[in-house]
């Protein structure tokens, strides 16, 4: 299904974007960051915070990180200052990175099994298709904070594969 390459330029693209993405939420003021403007998290911040708690459980899960001490439920308000948000989101990406490095093709080939405590029940997926989630939660979520900075008046610059990340990644 992946490979480790495919690890790697998804963790170098979510890096990348997510730079180019708080860069331009940057740019604007704190109150536009918050505002519900109808998205599935409301705001901007929300969402962020959202995904950042995604990757986490996610990377808890692939690579034995400490666990996000909230829930989904509370995911979009579990980074409630800006400057921690965008701090954490840094470190975490860097730590994808260096796990996507660290990524084999027999830890894809396997299983991952955990409580999911949404489902209230054990679950046991391939891990190569838990990997491949959790790069699409990122561009999915991202996608919608992109098209509120968008809507605000700020911009990201181009956020296509291929001319974002570095194609010697790819080989």
């Amino acid at each position: 299904m992946i490979d480790p390459r495919y690890c790697r330029v998804m963790a170098a693209y979510n890096s990348e974007m997510n730079r180019r993405l708080y860069a331009a939420a940057d740019r604007l003021t704190e109150a536009a960051r918050r505002e519900d403007e109808g998205a599935f998290f409301g705001s901007i911040h929300r969402t962020l915070s959202h995904l950042l708690w995604g990757d986490m459980v996610w990377m808890h899960r692939f690579d034995g990180w400490p666990a996000p001490s909230a829930s989904l439920r509370e995911s979009p308000d579990a980074f409630p200052d800006w400057a921690e948000l965008k701090r954490r989101r840094a470190e975490t990406d860097a730590a994808i990175e260096d796990w996507a490095a660290r990524v084999t093709p027999a830890f894809l080939a396997g299983t991952l099994s955990w409580h999911s405590a949404v489902a209230g029940r054990e679950v046991s997926r391939p891990t190569a298709l838990l990997v491949a989630h959790m790069f699409n939660h990122q561009t999915h979520h991202r996608g919608q904070a992109h098209a509120l900075i968008t809507r605000a008046g700020q911009q990201t610059g181009d956020t296509d594969l291929p001319f974002v990340v570095d194609p010697a990644l790819a080989v």
